[in-house]
């Protein structure tokens, strides 16, 4: 390590090792979010049935097509709730950041971008 500066400014570290990313605490505040989102359409624990609808609302193709849209934003925040779990259970097992696929490591970048992410670069584009 060494520092660098001049007069006009402060001194700083400059080292050649990587930053190191707290993955945990990504994927645990993804999930905090995941579970607000959820919560804020009513659906907030396993058993809430979400957002009310007034019976008596006089357009009811309107209510039915903002049931549906909030049901289907409800399934692919769970889905993403699954794969956060999914992550953090990694994270304790110890094979966090490794490939499902080909085994090898993922990068820093694509795991700070997507954390909860199962596969390397390599293996999601030879899928598509």
């Amino acid at each position: 390590m060494h520092l660098v500066g001049t007069a006009r400014t402060s001194l700083f570290a400059v080292t050649n090792e990587a930053p190191t990313i707290d993955y945990r605490t990504l994927l645990e505040a993804e999930r905090a979010s995941l579970e607000r989102q959820l919560a804020e359409l009513g659906f907030g624990t396993e058993t809430s049935t979400g957002l009310s609808y007034d019976s008596n609302f006089a357009d009811s193709s309107q209510v039915t097509a903002e049931r549906g849209e909030a049901e289907a934003l409800v399934a692919e925040l769970r889905l993403a709730l699954g794969e956060v779990e999914h992550a953090l259970a990694k994270v304790d097992g110890g094979s966090y950041g490794k490939c499902e696929k080909c085994g090898q490591p993922i990068t820093p970048a694509r795991l700070e971008a997507k954390p909860a992410v199962r596969t390397c670069i390599a293996c999601a584009n030879a899928r598509r």
